[in-house]
C-alpha cells in the first residue's frame, strides 16, 4: 500500500467520529468531508461522510481544486468560510444546485487536514440560517482539523492503534472550545493540570530539549486551542512576547509550526 492510499484509509476510518466532534465543539447542524487524491496535475475531494444532511446528493460528490469553497481549501491549504454561499463571488458556483438548491445551506465554513505537507482531507460545518458563521467556530474548526493530523499520522506509525474517542487526543480537542471562554487564572490553571494529567507523565524531556516555564506555559495553552491573543491574555504578556516564545520553543523542538511543536513536546515529556 502506497503512502497516498496508507492516508486515505486512515482518514477515512477516523472521520466519522471527527466529524461528530466537529459538529459539538463549533454548534454548526451540518458537517460533512473526506479525502483527497490524485487527479491530473492536481488533487481532487471525494465528499464521503455527511451528517445532519437533508439529503444524500453531497455523498460522493468530486470537487475539484480550485472549484467551490472546498476546492479553494485543496488550493490553498487554509481554512475559509463564506456567509453567504448563494450570492459570494471569492468562489465558484459550480456546486449550488446541491449546496444551495438542495440542502439549503446558506453559510459554509471549511477546514484542511493537512498530513505530510498535503491536503489530505477537508471538513465542512454549515448552517441553514441567516446567522453568520463566527470566529470562535472556525478556531474550533481549525483544532479539530489539527488534531486529525495529529491522530491520522500517530496511526501511520508502524504498530500504531487507532485513536479513540476516549483517548487523551480526543479529551485535549474537547477542551479547545472550553478554553476560549476562561478568563478566571485559576479555572485556567486546573485545565493546565488536567491537560498535563491528560497526556500523561510521558517520558523525561531529553537533556538537549530544555524548555523555559514559559515556553512550557504558551505551548499548553496553544494544546488546547488558545491563540496568541488568548495566551497573551491569559498569562499577562504582550502578543509579541508570545510569539517570540512560540518561536524559540518551535526552535529548540526542532519544527516550524505550532501543532508540530505541541505534538513535540508531547512526545519528550515537556506538557
Amino acid at each position: 500500500m502506497n503512502d497516498d492510499v496508507e492516508v486515505r484509509t486512515a482518514i477515512d476510518k477516523l472521520l466519522p467520529e471527527r466529524l461528530r466532534r466537529l459538529q459539538r465543539v463549533t454548534g454548526v447542524p451540518v458537517v460533512f468531508g473526506g479525502h483527497t487524491r490524485p487527479a491530473a496535475t492536481r488533487r481532487q475531494l471525494v465528499l464521503s461522510r455527511l451528517v445532519g444532511t437533508l439529503g444524500d446528493s453531497l455523498r460522493g460528490l468530486a470537487v475539484d481544486t480550485g472549484r467551490g469553497l472546498g476546492g479553494s481549501v485543496l488550493h490553498e491549504g487554509s481554512p475559509r468560510r463564506v456567509n453567504d454561499y448563494a450570492t459570494t463571488t471569492t468562489i465558484t458556483h459550480d456546486y449550488d444546485r446541491i449546496v444551495v438548491e438542495e440542502e439549503r445551506i446558506t453559510s459554509v465554513f471549511a477546514v484542511p487536514v493537512v498530513v505530510r505537507g498535503v491536503v489530505q482531507g477537508v471538513m465542512y460545518g454549515a448552517v441553514r440560517d441567516p446567522q453568520p458563521i463566527g470566529d470562535r467556530a472556525l478556531n474550533s474548526a481549525g483544532v479539530v482539523a489539527a488534531q486529525m493530523q495529529q491522530d491520522v499520522e500517530d496511526l501511520l506509525r508502524p504498530g500504531a492503534e487507532e485513536p479513540h474517542p476516549g483517548s487523551a487526543h480526543a479529551a485535549i480537542a474537547e477542551l479547545a472550545d472550553v478554553v476560549r471562554s476562561i478568563t478566571d487564572p485559576a479555572l485556567l490553571a486546573r485545565l493546565a493540570r488536567i491537560h498535563r494529567a491528560l497526556v500523561g507523565p510521558g517520558v523525561r524531556v531529553p537533556a538537549t530539549i530544555t524548555l523555559a516555564q514559559r515556553e512550557r506555559d504558551v505551548l499548553s495553552l496553544a494544546a488546547v486551542g488558545a491563540s496568541n491573543v488568548e495566551i497573551a491574555a491569559r498569562l499577562g504578556l504582550s502578543p509579541q512576547t508570545v510569539k517570540a516564545y512560540m518561536r524559540t520553543a518551535m526552535s529548540k523542538l526542532g519544527v516550524h509550526n505550532r501543532t508540530a511543536a505541541v505534538h513535540a513536546a508531547r512526545q519528550a515529556g515537556a506538557l
